[in-house]
Formats: structure tokens, sequence, C-alpha cells
């Protein structure tokens, strides 16, 4: 085919997303679909469902809107399609692999009640670096054991409890299997081998009978092909072959070209994540595991802040009400007209610090979000920055910490997600880094990292780096302001990174006073 093309769906955490790329690099054409509402609307504060068939409906919506831009009939060179998916959101299904219940969304905040038992030496080892309560928090997280405590009924019933993804190549093909790479999430999955684990810690904190789990596929790989209905609902053309490469956050990396052990990248999404990409599996925190990479053999170490770029969005809806009206008046968006202040913010904020621990992590799981250093000077423009400030100082100190465990030393940064449309957000982000950030020719990294792994199984390129070279462009290159980034250096070296630590006590204690869902 002379201009071959990847169709790609990006299943996001607000909006579905249709793409055409070919193998420039270009996206051909683009549709998408914003979700009325992200979750079903609950009476119980921190729960996120969707309705089983939300997705799948929302992706031939966008198919269709797709379908109906192509006035050169593109998709007649469609050669291959692909969905990159969120991850650790999950469905149960029967024998007939019909839903039992809703989808649980990634951002849900119900936890189970009980508590894990892992074997004597498992909990001697876990006491003795620290991880005790990791432990407990990543079992009571696991949404398996919530649906075993207090839907047992349910769980009796189920035959596969799945990612999203793979019901997804379930509606699109009617093969109900999935690739190595997209099962992210609270399952007993083996990540340095890519297959299910049959004993070790992941069993001890997600206990599914390996006949509940999904067959698997390498990654990437053909789960099947499309079929009749949603041929019929979409246009897509019958018989195409369904690419599983891998979830959002590992094809947002490749997609930024992150391939290389000196490179890193960041997504400064609702979760803001930084990953390595390395041959060499590591933990980038104790007992807890990178992810298969999109490339066969490769590892991406990540650290997640579960609530990172949100903050923004609960600053903007507690604090910015003539933002929000001034916004709409002149048909723009919040964060532009707030994104206007940032430059008149000396670098540290005037001493506000910010620790954006707004949810705990696997990580640090007594953490809580800190604002320290507070004057009568200080007004909303000043903890603006601090916010976003606090975000980059979080990922920074995690980046310390993964270069340490992987021996990697990274010396450049590619960035990605919704935070890094603007510019100055950007720029402090390289400046406390203090190393060159570069952004690609695209917002749609994700898209193109899934579009790179179909390209290359489909035989298009011969390598992963030859795709990137030829998909992959630099756009802007933001380089450190020296002064800035020692200014941020002194406040990590001399308060930042003593925060966590030296008020773990007062958290523990602050504890009794919240309400654990």
């Amino acid at each position: 085919m002379k201009d071959p093309l990847i169709l790609t769906f990006d299943l996001g955490t607000q909006s579905m997303k249709a793409l055409l790329i070919d193998k420039a690099g270009n996206t051909v054409l683009a549709a998408q679909v914003k979700y009325e509402r992200t979750c079903i609307p609950s009476d119980i504060r921190g729960r996120a469902e969707q309705e089983p068939d939300f997705y799948y409906d929302r992706l031939c919506e966008a198919a269709v809107l797709l379908k109906q831009k192509d006035t050169h009939s593109r998709f007649n060179d469609i050669i291959a399609v692909t969905i990159t998916c969120i991850r650790d959101t999950v469905l149960i299904l029967d024998k007939d692999h019909k839903p039992l219940r809703n989808i649980i969304v990634w951002m849900d905040e119900r936890r189970a009640k009980g508590n894990p038992k892992p074997p004597m030496l498992h909990r001697i080892l876990f006491a003795s670096v620290g991880m005790t309560e990791t432990i407990r928090l990543l079992y009571k997280n696991a949404f398996c054991n919530w649906i075993m405590e207090e839907e047992p009924e349910l769980w009796e019933k189920t035959d596969k409890f799945v990612m999203l993804s793979s019901y997804m190549n379930y509606r699109l093909t009617g093969e109900l299997r999935d690739g190595a790479a997209n099962q992210v999430g609270h399952i007993p999955f083996d990540y340095r081998n890519r297959k299910w684990m049959k004993k070790g810690l992941s069993k001890c904190v997600a206990d599914i009978p390996v006949e509940k789990l999904v067959d698997l596929v390498d990654s990437p790989g053909v789960v099947g092909y499309i079929n009749s209905e949603t041929s019929g609902r979409t246009g897509i053309p019958e018989g195409l072959p369904l690419i599983s490469t891998a979830t959002d956050k590992a094809c947002e990396a490749l997609g930024l070209s992150v391939m290389t052990e000196d490179k890193a990248a960041i997504s400064l999404g609702t979760a803001s994540t930084i990953q390595f990409c390395s041959p060499h599996y590591f933990e980038p925190s104790p007992f807890l595991p990178s992810y298969p990479a999109v490339m066969p053999g490769f590892y991406n170490g990540e650290y997640q802040l579960y609530r990172g770029y949100w903050i923004l969005t609960w600053f903007i809806r507690n604090f910015c009400d003539a933002e929000v009206r001034q916004a709409a008046e002149q048909g723009v968006s919040v964060e532009s007209i707030l994104d206007k202040t940032l430059n008149s913010v000396p670098a540290g904020s005037g001493g506000l610090v910010l620790t954006p621990h707004l949810s705990p992590g696997n990580n640090n799981p007594f953490a809580k979000g800190v604002i320290m250093g507070l004057s009568d000077f200080h007004d909303k423009s000043y903890l603006y920055r601090a916010i976003i400030e606090g975000i980059d100082l979080e990922l920074y100190h995690a980046m310390l910490r993964m270069q340490k465990r992987s021996g990697q030393h990274i010396r450049e940064i590619y960035i990605a997600g919704g935070g890094s449309v603007s510019d100055s957000v950007v720029q402090i982000c390289c400046d406390v880094f203090g190393l060159p950030v570069k952004r690609i020719q695209t917002h749609e990294a994700s898209g193109i990292g899934s579009s790179m792994a179909a390209f290359v199984s489909m035989g298009e390129f011969s390598s992963y780096y030859d795709a990137a070279k030829s998909m992959v462009h630099d756009k802007d290159v933001f380089m450190p302001n020296m002064e800035n980034h020692n200014i941020y250096m002194q406040m990590y070296d001399e308060v930042y990174r003593h925060i966590e630590r030296n008020n773990t006590k007062l958290f523990k204690r602050l504890r009794k006073f919240g309400k654990e869902r």
C-alpha cells in the first residue's frame, strides 16, 4: 500500500479519540468524543463507575465522526487498528463474557476492608524494609478484593476478571484476549516475564485464580479481527487486524521516543508520571514493579503521582470563580487565564512549598498534602505556581530515586499530557529538573506510540528505532534557567525532600481524623 495508515483509538479518562496516523507521524484525520460524564453519579463519595458498554459506544461514535471527515476514502488505506487504554480499570464477566456489573474506573477510591495474609517469611521481609503498610495499601486498593468482600455472589459467578482493554478487544473482535503490556493494575501479573503469576507478591495482594484471567498474546500482537457488528456500527472494514499494543502511559513514552536509558518521559495529566525505559528490569521502589514497555524485552520504570494535574482542577474549583467567569466570557480555558500570572511570581513562590499528596500513593502510603511557608503577602497566584512547582519537585524526587535503583542517568526529558500545552508550565518543569525538556510535533503521543507499534508489527518498519526516526519529531526545546534551577535545588535539598520523612508521625496521627473509604 502506497500510504498505509493505522487507525488508533485513544481511550482516555475524559474522552475517546479516533486517529488516522501515517508513517511520517502525521495525524491525517482526528475525531474526539468528550464524555458527558467521566463516571456514573453516585451517592457514595469517591466512587467511579461506568456502564459496561459506555466506552465501546463512544468508540463507535468517534469512528463514525472520523468516517464522516474521510472525504478522500482514507479508510481504504487502514492496515490495522489499535487501542491504547487507561489502566487499572476493570470488569467481571460471566461464562458468556457478559458483564456482571459496571466497570470500576481507575479513579475509584473504594477500599477493601481486609488485610493481606502473606507467608510468615514475606511478612518478616516486608517489615524489615518498611513496606508492611505499602503491601496493606496495595491489597486494599485491589478492586478484586473489594468485589470478593462486598459482592461475593457476583464473584462466584465471575468467569473472567479483565482489564478494560481486554473487554474492548472482545467487543471489537469477538475474541477475549489481550496483550501482556496492557496488564497494569492490581492483579497477579509477573511483570518481569510478562505472564500471570502463580505465586509471589502479586498473589499476596490480588489472589485471583489463574482460570479467571484472560488469555495473553505477545505485545504487540494480533488479538483478533474487526467483526461484522463493529464494522456495521463504525464503517471500519471488517477483517482488519486489531493489534494489542500497550497501556496509554507505555504508548505515550514510546510516542515521545523515550527508548534509551538517557531519556525520561513526563506526563502532566490527571495522574502525573515520570517513566524510564530500560532493557534491564528494576524496581522503581522496593517491591513495586517496572511495567512491560511496548517494545518486547524492555521495561518502563515509573513513578505515579496519583493526583497530579488534577490538583489544578481542585484549585480552580475551590478558588477561581472569577477566573472561570472571565474564561467563559473570553471563550478561553481557565488555565490560560491563570498562566498569565505565573511569570509574575518568582521561582520558589516566595518560600511557599506544596507537597502534592492529596491522595497517598503506593510509595508513600502515609503521606498527606502539605502547604508550608504561608506569609501575609501570598495570594492565589502564588499558590497556583506552588502547586505546579510542587508537582515538579515530587517528580524530580522520584527521578533521583529511580536513577539510583536503575543505574540510569537522565540527560533529557520529553513531556506530554494536558499540562504540557502551556509554555510557562513546561519552562517551570525545565527549570526544576535543570535539563532540556522537549515537546514533539503533536499532543497525541499515546496515539503515535500505539501506531508505531502497529506499523512495526505489520512490517512497515524494520525496528522501533526506524519507526521513531520517521514518526517522532522534536518541535520545541526548552532550556533551563540555571538561576531558577539553583533556587529549586536549594529548596529541594533544604526543605522539600525532608517534609515527608520528618512528618510521617504526624501524618499517621492525622489518619484518625480522616475517613477511609
